[in-house]
């Protein structure tokens, strides 16, 4: 409860003027209502200190009125401990605010007075007001929660906004959930490097120190990290009234599964993407007290999979690829003969260039939004920046004020700088390695010629980079091959953080 300081001596209070301009045409002035409740405070022995007018109101929402927030304020401090007024639908109109305004003055221990209605709580007969309105409060929200309650779900079917934010990367517009023009990449670029480092708390760092951060302003965490890899808003399918508030506090716990309402929206990530994301955090769950093991050994280590859908691994001093479950096994040098036959197939295949063509082009285009929005924030920031300064120089912000306002601004401000630059020149990379079709083809042909004499690393990194899944059967392989880099790509270094 706010601190109020009890008044001594005679008994403060305020006078509430509402009149509707209807009833001011049929006579019933402010005036009249401002003497009829001076002469109520008199004969109480009570001080008349403030007036709040507001004259011509519509009482269907006062509660942001300038005056209104003068008179809570006024409560809150303990300046008045009444309010008079001329009856209850002048207080306010609205059921809503008016509960609002009993619950406020219950709390602070001050007393509302309507002449009409006889209503005076400062009396044992009055405080029985407090009594129903409180009882009134409570049906108000029942009633509120269950409509609440059964609006949801038709809203959520019909895709419209419901409470709460929407996931970032999107944004609400025209009605319609849109991937948002700055959020969007930043979202993409969260699940790109947890492709490439697997440790959310490594993608944290990455985005923190490049200087981005959440739509409340705030640094990245591991804990944001994984709402937004699992949330499948990203792959295009929005889930709604999932979740539901607790009883008592902000505990909000999932609902079953079958109240879920999914909406298509424009995704921004591929599916198979967010599959693969959320498979490796799956996995990581179950395995959650053991530690990563080390770099794969052999070529086709983790990519390996039974058609019983459990990975095959190669056991010390083993010349096969072995499932522990249903013993199917194929032997190591069998599957790479294979694997090398389907390499052919997918360099020289103009269709599979075409693919790689336009994932290239998509990349490009990602990484060029991505540039745009840094450089839309970081024109904004230095608008700001300027906008504090001239605060500062026209003496309406002191020197702690202005290093409050100024500090964060100016380490965002570096942090774009130096991000900005960085995410061009990997624009400018990207652009200039987007080779052609004939340079593909002549590129695949190269490091289908040279895969022999590739060594057991090169060739793996060969594996890692295009090779989505291979799925073992008894008496086939199904290999499933992703985009098509560069061979110098392929086989470089792998860049460490």
């Amino acid at each position: 409860m706010p601190f109020r300081s009890k008044p001594e001596g005679r008994k403060r209070v305020g006078i509430w003027l509402r009149v509707s301009t209807e009833d001011q045409a049929k006579g019933d002035s402010p005036e009249h209502h401002e003497r009829r409740a001076r002469y109520y405070a008199e004969s109480r022995e009570w001080d008349v200190v403030e007036v709040y007018h507001l004259e011509a109101v519509s009482g269907k929402a006062v509660m942001e009125h300038p005056e209104a927030r003068r008179m809570l304020k006024d409560v809150k401090r303990g300046h008045i401990s009444g309010l008079i007024f001329s009856k209850l639908a002048r207080l306010a109109r609205n059921t809503k605010e008016l509960l609002e305004f009993a619950d406020i003055f219950r709390e602070l221990e001050a007393d509302l007075i309507s002449l009409q209605e006889a209503i005076d709580t400062s009396t044992p007969a009055g405080r029985l007001f407090y009594t129903m309105i409180a009882a009134m409060a409570q049906w108000e929200r029942e009633e509120i929660a269950e409509r609440v309650s059964a609006s949801v779900v038709v809203r959520a079917k019909l895709g419209k906004p419901l409470n709460g934010k929407i996931s970032f990367g999107y944004q609400w517009k025209n009605k319609q959930i849109m991937p948002h023009p700055v959020e969007a990449p930043i979202r993409r670029l969260i699940y790109e490097l947890f492709l490439e480092h697997r440790r959310k708390k490594t993608v944290a760092r990455l985005l923190n120190e490049r200087g981005y951060r959440t739509r409340e302003g705030r640094a990245f965490t591991d804990t944001t990290i994984e709402h937004l890899l699992r949330d499948p808003t990203a792959k295009g399918m929005h889930r709604a009234n999932y979740t539901q508030r607790m009883a008592a506090g902000k505990q909000r716990v999932i609902k079953p599964q079958s109240e879920w309402v999914w909406n298509p929206v424009e995704p921004i990530v591929p599916e198979q993407i967010w599959d693969e994301c959320n498979r490796y955090l799956d996995e990581r769950r179950a395995n959650k007290y053991k530690r990563p093991g080390k770099r794969a050994v052999h070529l086709f280590a983790g990519l390996t999979f039974c058609t019983c859908n459990r990975k095959m691994y190669v056991r010390t001093n083993s010349p096969k690829y072995i499932c522990q479950a249903c013993r199917n096994k194929i032997p190591i040098m069998d599957l790479e003969a294979v694997y090398y036959e389907q390499l052919k197939g997918f360099f020289l295949s103009p269709t599979e260039v075409a693919e790689h063509v336009a994932k290239a082009d998509k990349n490009v285009a990602a990484r060029e939004e991505l540039l745009h929005g840094l450089e839309v924030e970081r024109d904004k920031v230095r608008q700001e920046v300027d906008r504090v300064y001239r605060l500062y120089v026209d003496s309406q912000l002191d020197g702690e004020g202005f290093s409050r306002f100024y500090k964060p601004l100016q380490e965002r401000q570096v942090q774009l700088d130096d991000e900005i630059p960085r995410l061009q020149a990997e624009v400018d990379v990207l652009k200039i390695n987007h080779l052609s079709s004939d340079r593909i083809l002549a590129e695949a042909k190269d490091l289908y010629g040279r895969w022999p004499s590739l060594n057991r690393e090169e060739k793996r990194r060969v594996v890692e980079s295009i090779t989505d899944k291979i799925v073992v059967g008894k008496d086939e392989i199904s290999i499933s091959l992703c985009y098509l880099p560069s061979s110098e790509e392929m086989t470089k270094e792998q860049r460490t953080l």
